[in-house]
């Protein structure tokens, strides 16, 4: 049965009840079928349930290459496994596909507004989300993470390593080696992310999403992402990417992302995803 016609039932019953009740006697009668639909309209809200998959691809025609790096301090610990290579923009030459994409799902209505959670999601399993510092880079490079989730900042380098947060919270701090900072409570205030740096390595930044719901992704070495168990429906997929901001939308990039339906019981799938080249 659609939605719509499950709430206009719903409607109906109500409007059933007060009839029932206004002749007496049947007062509970009106009010257990009044029930019985309502609480149908609220599953059939959160019934069915499918899967997401893309591709995020480089649009331009030539590839570019990572560029290294400058290390100009504590080389012997940040170069012991060779030259480092910059994480802003690692596009695979053999497919187009782009690396560190974020991707994420919303509510046709925005940001702020809730969506259905899956029953095996609304608990969060994973409660701690964990970046490293291994070799002066921020490892990985973009995570996304859910509201009510702890990150872990940690640094298993053998020199110390400083980590300043932007914009909340903010705070800049020593991290020696082998220690961690934990950062709790953590909101999805913004559709963009957090940024994390060490300002003792300069070149050494990294971007933390905090979202409200657990459908997100982060594009792998071949620019795919999949997202499981989301509801069915009509829905907003956002895209952003660090070096080019917002990547999908309805006719031209947009904080917004782009409208898509996805279908329950089955994987849908959105093809190449492009990412075009800042002009």
């Amino acid at each position: 049965m659609q939605l719509w016609c499950i709430r206009a039932l719903a409607l109906a019953a109500f409007a059933l009840s007060l009839m029932f009740a206004g002749c007496g006697g049947g007062k509970d009668i009106g009010s257990s079928a009044s029930v019985m639909i309502l609480t149908a309209a609220s599953a059939a809200e959160s019934e069915g349930w499918g899967t997401i998959k893309g591709q995020v691809v480089w649009a331009g025609d030539k590839v570019p290459e990572r560029a290294q790096l400058k290390v100009d301090k504590d080389q012997n610990a940040c170069l012991k496994n060779g030259p480092l290579l910059d994480d802003k923009l690692v596009v695979n030459p053999k497919n187009k596909g782009v690396r560190w994409a974020a991707v994420y799902l919303m509510s046709a209505d925005g940001f702020k507004k809730a969506i259905p959670i899956h029953p095996s999601l609304q608990d969060i399993k994973k409660k701690v989300v964990e970046v490293d510092q291994p070799c002066c880079l921020f490892e990985p490079h973009i995570l996304a993470l859910r509201e009510g989730q702890t990150l872990v900042v940690k640094n298993s380098a053998a020199i110390p390593h400083n980590v300043k947060v932007d914009p909340e919270p903010s705070l800049n701090q020593i991290l020696p080696p082998g220690t961690q900072l934990k950062l709790e409570d953590l909101k999805a205030r913004r559709q963009t992310p957090l940024s994390i740096a060490c300002n003792i390595h300069g070149w050494m930044t990294g971007k933390v999403f905090v979202l409200p719901n657990p459908y997100f992704a982060v594009t792998d070495a071949d620019g795919n992402f999949e997202i499981r168990d989301a509801p069915a429906g009509d829905f907003r997929l956002v895209v952003w990417h660090e070096e080019i901001g917002w990547v999908a939308g309805d006719g031209k990039p947009s904080k917004n992302g782009k409208k898509i339906t996805i279908k329950a019981g089955d994987t849908t799938d959105l093809g190449k995803i492009p990412m075009k080249p800042t002009e």
